[in-house]
């Protein structure tokens, strides 16, 4: 049977999305394969071992009790948890870590560094192809090196340079999308039609990340395409978001007042394989394994733009990875075992 390290919560502005992800992992492991161990990260960024009741992950009151202080061990051999326990260190060996961390301090390559570091196998992409998916500019420009239209954009590091680049980011014309370099669920990001709202679009995404990148916007409307797999890859259905107004913010995403979400997309099957084929060659671009979300613009010219990837994306039996799999006979327990499958024989780098 192997052990599963489950991490969650994280110092990130994604705490709980990380915990709703979670919980519904958990409620669908299949435990006479899997011993679990529970990682939870505080807000605050405290590394505690749970042995509490899974339940209370999603409420967030996991904290409260059955919490001792822990920490990976950065030493290669059998992969380590070190719990402190009335004063003692208790050795806890496991098998596999399977980070649902969504942002900073989970999603962007510092925990799968340390896995790295370690040799540890890990669920889901390792640290340099995490560090990538983060970073909008970074990805935008090796995914356009691999001939994939991005939006144009200009990148800014401070007020000062916003300032100085005033005459680039109005020669994208309105509307514009400011957004944090890195960052997740659309945090910071505005969507301004008109320069006098620039300025205080920018401060906000400064709020996020220290850098900002202004985008132009882009005609059409979002898709999304599931990728699974290492050297053989499964994709998932393509979706479509429609919107009614603003963008898919953050409220958007998670309530989905004035927008829907298409599973399988509205187009041909023609349009959806090239959808595929590019999601495909995004993921083999960014170097990703395991599994990733690949987010695109369908102009209405038909012309495919590149958005972002997220490396964990949302991971509950409603989120828009796991049905997209669905849509190819996936259900949700057999994409959580398949992620699982494709860690067992994954080690970092030697």
């Amino acid at each position: 049977m192997k052990k599963i390290l489950v991490i969650f919560g994280g110092c990130s502005t994604e705490y709980e999305v990380s915990l709703t992800s979670a919980s519904a992992v958990l409620a669908v492991m299949d435990r006479s394969r899997y011993e679990v161990l529970h990682l939870g990260i505080t807000r605050e960024g405290q590394a505690l071992y749970y042995e509490g009741k899974e339940e209370r992950i999603a409420n967030n009151t996991w904290q409260e009790e059955n919490c001792y202080p822990a920490t990976i061990s950065m030493s290669r051999g059998k992969p380590t948890l070190w719990v402190e326990r009335e004063e003692r260190l208790k050795k806890m060996e496991f098998d596999i870590a399977f980070p649902i961390l969504h942002g900073k301090n989970g999603e962007d390559g510092s925990l799968q560094g340390l896995c790295e570091i370690a040799a540890i196998p890990l669920a889901g992409c390792g640290m340099e192809s995490s560090v990538i998916g983060m970073d909008k500019v970074l990805a935008h420009t090796l995914v356009s090196l691999a001939g994939i239209r991005v939006p144009e954009s200009v990148t800014i590091s401070s007020m000062a340079e916003y300032e100085d680049k005033r005459t680039e980011i109005e020669a994208l014309g309105f509307p514009l999308f400011v957004k944090p370099v890195r960052a997740g669920s659309s945090f910071g990001i505005s969507r301004v039609g008109k320069w006098e709202d620039m300025e205080d679009a920018v401060c906000e995404a400064f709020l996020h990340d220290k850098k900002v990148v202004i985008e132009e916007s882009i005609s059409g409307f979002e898709v999304g395409c599931a990728v699974m797999g290492n050297e053989e890859l499964t994709l998932g259905r393509v979706d479509e978001i429609e919107l009614s107004e603003g963008f898919f913010d953050y409220e958007e995403k998670y309530t989905l007042k004035t927008s829907s979400i298409h599973m399988p997309a509205r187009i041909s099957e023609e349009e959806e394989q090239r959808i595929k084929k590019t999601a495909a060659k995004i993921y083999r671009t960014l170097g990703c394994r395991g599994f990733t979300r690949v987010d695109m613009f369908f102009t209405q010219e038909k012309e495919i733009v590149f958005n972002e990837i997220n490396t964990i994306p949302g991971f509950t039996s409603h989120s828009r990875f796991p049905n997209m799999m669905k849509g190819v006979g996936m259900e949700f327990a057999e994409v959580v075992d398949q992620v699982l499958e494709l860690a067992v024989n994954t080690r970092s780098n030697p």
